[in-house]
């Protein structure tokens, strides 16, 4: 039996962690061997650090927020009947978990398919994890920028996202496809997006648009090496 793969987030972060930790091992062990204590322990006490971080990395990435993402969509509950749109929905992680809990409602996915976010990000690959998921007939898959979305005023009942607008530069960018989200979203539609660092900023932008956001970490489940990359979720409804 053929089984959704999901790949890693951001692998460069991933990898730029385990070279440094494998790095900062090696000048341990030759500070060690030339200076003794003194010069050895500092490279392995970073060594141990970038390690953990690593650690907490692959977990978030392959384990936790399959978890975490599982409680927010059932905390939702949906009737299934909804029409929902993934922004940035990469290999479809929370896609799927979407569409595996709608019964006539339909899950839309949009994404510029770029593997420096997501390994081996690509619409095919999307597609045929949905397949694998038996849920390719609840999925619609899109080429599509975030900060200019081709889909019509008040589509969604249902707007997600995972770490996937942090990703758009400059700041400017984020805040259009939070509008570009709003626009799309039907009155009464809720919006739930996880993300990283500009999650404040998020709530701001939306307040001063006539909502009422909500701030939610996530916990060390989605700590992407450690508390200072924490995600959060941000929640609100389109009046």
């Amino acid at each position: 039996m053929v089984r959704p793969r999901y790949g890693f987030d951001a692998p460069p972060f991933l990898i730029g962690l385990t070279v440094a930790s494998l790095l900062m091992l090696a000048g341990g062990i030759i500070g060690f061997a030339l200076g003794g204590w003194v010069v050895g322990l500092w490279p392995l006490f970073f060594a141990a650090y970038f390690a953990a971080a690593a650690a907490l990395y692959l977990h978030a990435t392959r384990w936790g927020k399959f978890a975490v993402w599982a409680e927010i969509l059932d905390g939702l509950a949906l009737r299934g009947d909804e029409r929902v749109l993934d922004l940035g929905c990469g290999r479809g992680a929370v896609l799927i978990a979407v569409a595996q809990r709608l019964t006539t409602g339909t899950a839309s996915g949009a994404d510029l398919w770029r593997s420096a976010d997501q390994s081996g990000n690509a619409e095919k690959v999307t597609r045929a994890n949905a397949e694998a998921a038996g849920v390719s007939d609840r999925v619609s898959l899109d080429t599509a920028d975030m900060t200019a979305l081709p889909y019509p005023d008040e589509s969604f009942d249902l707007v997600v996202s995972s770490l996937a607008i942090h990703n758009i530069q400059p700041a400017a960018g984020r805040l259009r496809a939070l509008d570009e989200a709003l626009r799309v979203l039907r009155p009464g539609g809720r919006l739930v997006i996880a993300d990283i660092n500009a999650a404040p900023a998020y709530r701001t932008h939306l307040a001063e648009r006539g909502l009422s956001p909500t701030l939610r970490p996530l916990g060390w489940r989605m700590w992407y090496g450690g508390p200072w990359v924490a995600a959060t979720l941000v929640t609100a409804s389109k009046p």
